[in-house]
């Protein structure tokens, strides 16, 4: 059985909150008085672009809170640690948590750049992405060298824009691209339409993975006003499943051979079922459905094709050669809610009991770092890269938690009932007013 501090941890989906001086020394400078930009209301801090409100920040921020003070603050910076926007504190809060590598999603423009869609202006929205794209490999990735994952945006309106920011920032070290998990549900082309064939292409033909996150073009309903918060919560990473199947369907793994795509923040417990139950899918529907695997079964494709990730799972841990042991990777999820810094290591360890030592470097590091063209051993040496080698250069990093941030997390203090998706809802909307 490994050791904690002997463990490697590779992160393919963590996220970011913008600092508000983003877009100062990246956008075009023809844009610059029309870039998004910070505003506070209230004593809430709250992005704009062209008129419309962003949402803040809410469970999105919350590492370092004690846990009954979850919920929808903090919705200034002031109520978050610096982690969640500076790129040197983010890299403390890692080596205090012994994570060596990340994957960071955006926040203010939605997971895939979907925020964005609704403006109108599009080559003032091309150079927002773009300057978003900058910074991020630029800053973001590029001040601690190692460390990062890029991950860019997309122009998702214009497939061959898309190609060309791809190929702009290839060089750079980009092989990851955050796109929706169901582009139809925003009115884009679906994913069956041969629109999408050169955006497939060019990341199949320079190893670009294409990560699609729950959430991220389609977000489950709650099933009532009435229904507690937490039944949502639970179900949220498995709705990705229903994604999972559209892409498994999907006619580009035929075309592209070498294409990956992430399902983040996904879990991976309910793999084993789901490639069974599309096997038997397969082998009773085939023959009307006309579903065309070739020789091969939906389980295979899935396995060679598809990158899962789980932040602790235990039971799909014990299943792992039923999940596909070569693209099961690690994620943290740093600064959500569901994340468990800056104890990861020890909250892993006690899901990989029985899992061989040679897997266990598969999920914790080598499946990440050869998916995401991510090699972090030749910058810093392997030595300096485990959880024991990082956290001695972190005895500086306060991690205690810090109550009271942003006042009461909840309006329901003193209430003994569980909090509803209607209580959420009102919450949400009180941060955005």
């Amino acid at each position: 059985m490994a050791k904690l501090d002997d463990l490697i941890l590779v992160s393919v989906d963590d996220h970011l909150i913008e600092p508000p001086d983003l877009f100062a020394n990246h956008i075009d400078a023809q844009y610059k008085s029309r870039a998004p930009r910070v505003e506070r209301k209230n004593g809430r801090d709250f992005w704009t672009f062209e008129g419309k409100v962003y949402p803040s920040i809410g469970l999105n921020a919350v590492a370092g809170r004690p846990l009954d003070e979850y919920g929808m603050e903090p919705t200034s910076y002031e109520g978050m640690r610096r982690g969640c926007f500076d790129i040197q504190a983010r890299v403390d809060d890692m080596n205090a948590n012994g994570l060596l590598g990340s994957l960071c999603f955006p926040t203010f423009p939605g997971f895939a750049g979907t925020g964005f869609l609704q403006i109108a202006d599009k080559e003032l929205l091309y150079a927002t992405i773009r300057a978003y794209n900058d910074w991020h490999v630029h800053v973001w990735c590029g001040t601690f060298a190692g460390r990062m994952i890029p991950l860019i945006l997309l122009p998702l309106w214009d497939v061959e824009l898309c190609v060309k920011e791809i190929k702009r920032l290839v060089p750079h070290g980009v092989h990851a691209i955050s796109f929706p998990d169901s582009p139809s549900s925003l009115n884009l082309p679906s994913i069956h339409q041969a629109y999408w064939d050169p955006l497939w292409k060019v990341c199949a033909d320079n190893k670009v993975v294409i990560c699609t996150h729950i959430g991220s073009g389609s977000s489950p309903p709650h099933a009532s006003l009435d229904t507690p918060i937490d039944a949502w919560i639970t179900t949220f990473p498995m709705t990705i499943a229903l994604s999972a199947g559209d892409w498994l369907h999907a006619p580009m793994w035929k075309k592209y051979p070498d294409l990956r795509l992430a399902l983040s923040e996904g879990g991976i417990g309910w793999v084993p079922y789901f490639l069974e139950r599309a096997d038997i899918t397969h082998r009773h529907h085939k023959g009307w459905t006309h579903a065309n695997f070739g020789t091969e079964m939906p389980s295979d494709v899935f396995r060679r094709h598809f990158i899962t990730c789980f932040i602790e799972d235990a039971f799909g841990l014990r299943n792992i050669a039923d999940c596909g042991e070569d693209r099961v990777t690690y994620e943290c999820d740093y600064p959500h809610s569901d994340s468990n810094w800056p104890q990861s290591p020890e909250g892993l360890l006690s899901s990989l009991e029985g899992v061989a030592d040679t897997v266990i470097d598969k999920v914790t590091h080598l499946n990440a770092m050869r998916e995401f063209s991510f090699d972090p051993f030749s910058l810093l040496g392997r030595h300096n890269c485990t959880v024991g080698a990082l956290r001695s250069k972190a005895s500086h990093v306060d991690c205690r938690p810090v109550s009271g941030l942003g006042g009461a997390a909840s309006p329901l203090q003193g209430e003994k009932r569980p909090v509803t998706s209607g209580d959420v809802q009102r919450m949400f909307a009180s941060t955005t007013a």
